[in-house]
């Protein structure tokens, strides 16, 4: 049987079951301490939805420990069409382009309706706004050390993303500041 394209919270969820079994509350608690929050949106109530989604696909299965209560927590663990699953979507992951949907290009295509210096001071902002998220990362990153290679690469690419953005925003800011303005 052939699996649907994973949503972003399947794929994470389901790559946390593969290293180990876990409970849905674990899960939450090395989502935390990983900050995977910062990359991804998934909150402490999904988890238990998206287990159940993954459940109900065959990829995962859930058990409750022989000596427990029968409230104790399921216990999930990764079937083998889970671990196929995982590898095929994590390598497509890494290979395609999805587009993203920024707020600034929604700020951006309504340019024209906006005063002059409220629009430029809200270009500056969001660059003083960039710089002071480009150094608490930074500052995660060393408070974390040592990460393995892959962590090291997943704020790599974070930090290097607003860099890149920091540097859009000061260009687009002189670059609008100099332009006629749009009466």
């Amino acid at each position: 049987m052939a699996v649907k394209d994973l949503t972003d919270a399947e794929l994470l969820v389901l790559g946390l079951v593969a290293e180990m079994p876990r409970h849905g509350y674990q899960l939450d608690q090395v989502i935390e301490q990983r900050v995977m929050r910062e990359w991804t949106q998934i909150g402490f109530s999904s988890i238990y939805f998206v287990l159940g989604k993954l459940e109900q696909m065959g990829l995962v299965t859930a058990k409750r420990p022989a000596e427990a209560k029968s409230k104790a927590k399921r216990i999930y663990a990764v079937t083998k069409a889970g671990r196929r699953a995982l590898v095929t979507q994590a390598l497509a992951a890494l290979s395609t382009i999805r587009p993203t949907y920024s707020s600034v290009l929604l700020g951006m295509v309504n340019w024209q309706v906006l005063e002059r210096n409220a629009a430029l001071e809200a270009l500056q902002a969001r660059g003083k706004a960039i710089e002071t998220e480009l150094a608490r990362l930074g500052n995660i990153q060393i408070d974390q050390q040592p990460l393995p290679d892959f962590v090291e690469a997943l704020f790599d690419h974070s930090l290097g993303q607003l860099r890149a953005e920091a540097e859009w925003v000061s260009r687009t800011s002189a670059y609008m500041a100099n332009k006629p303005w749009l009466e």
